[in-house]
């Protein structure tokens, strides 16, 4: 089976390395981007370079709407998805004390960062099982995968951004529960951690994170530096290529080491 992978959220930042890193393992790659067409054709050039081959695709993760055609758009042009990366997330939009969060932020948080990915997984999770490889099942691993890209923040508590705190957490939880219903198709569902991460969203609080993992003392991670994007990207390529057949449901935390409690 070839592969072919469908990266939400492709067009910069994480998504972008993640659509590379796919496409130097020959994977055909589907940029989905919601408004920023320049950025998703560059992420496209790239995956070229490296060796795959790209499509881009508009498409809001919030809408079901968006939802089939975004499908539509990566059957047509490569066939059956083996891979889909739930990346696209938004931050809210002003960071507000938990007792003043206005409901209009909650829904833009948490229509793109876990209604939106729920939803399309549902989709291409049925789409993965009426394209399943003869034999894929409870025994065997059929070649496709699930992977989402959550946050730290799915543990560890925003007083002035509850609601992507919330999100994250959700995703965990949904990460769970595909996985213990694909398992008897042969399709494996994973959740990577991701750490402080260098991208367009954490540029506006590099100098208090510079302080926090770099500065102080002993830092908020053993490892004392910034992530990056390809980070991210390496693990989701490991488990795309099926390294790990006999996981499922696994969170792997790419943070640094932030997740460990140390004295």
């Amino acid at each position: 089976m070839k592969n072919h992978a469908i990266v939400t959220g492709g067009s910069r930042g994480i998504g972008r390395a993640i659509a590379t890193n796919l496409g130097s393992a020959g994977y055909n790659v589907v940029i989905n981007y919601n408004s920023n067409s320049a950025a998703a054709d560059e992420a496209a050039k790239l995956v070229e370079d490296a060796g795959g081959k790209a499509i881009t695709v508009q498409a809001n993760v919030g809408s079901t709407d968006d939802h089939k055609k975004l499908l539509g758009a990566a059957t047509d042009a490569f066939g059956p998805v083996t891979c889909l990366v739930n990346n696209a997330g938004v931050a809210p939009k002003v960071r507000a004390d938990v007792l003043d969060m206005p409901e209009e932020s909650y829904d833009f948080v948490m229509d793109t960062n876990l209604k939106g990915p729920f939803l399309l997984t549902q989709r291409v999770a049925k789409h993965m099982i009426e394209n399943a490889p003869a034999g894929a099942g409870h025994d065997t691993f059929g070649g496709q995968s699930i992977v989402n890209i959550s946050s730290i923040s799915a543990y560890t508590a925003h007083v002035n951004r509850g609601e992507y705190s919330l999100s994250k957490a959700g995703m965990a939880m949904m990460t769970q529960v595909f996985a213990a219903r694909l398992a008897e198709h042969g399709i494996n569902v994973y959740e990577i951690r991701p750490g402080v991460i260098a991208t367009d969203m954490t540029g506006g609080v590099k100098e208090k994170y510079d302080k926090l993992i770099i500065q102080d003392e002993r830092g908020i991670s053993p490892i004392r530096r910034w992530g990056a994007p390809d980070d991210i990207a390496k693990a989701v390529r490991v488990i795309a290529e099926g390294t790990f057949p006999f996981s499922t449901g696994e969170v792997i935390n790419v943070d640094g080491g932030f997740h460990m409690k140390t004295l």
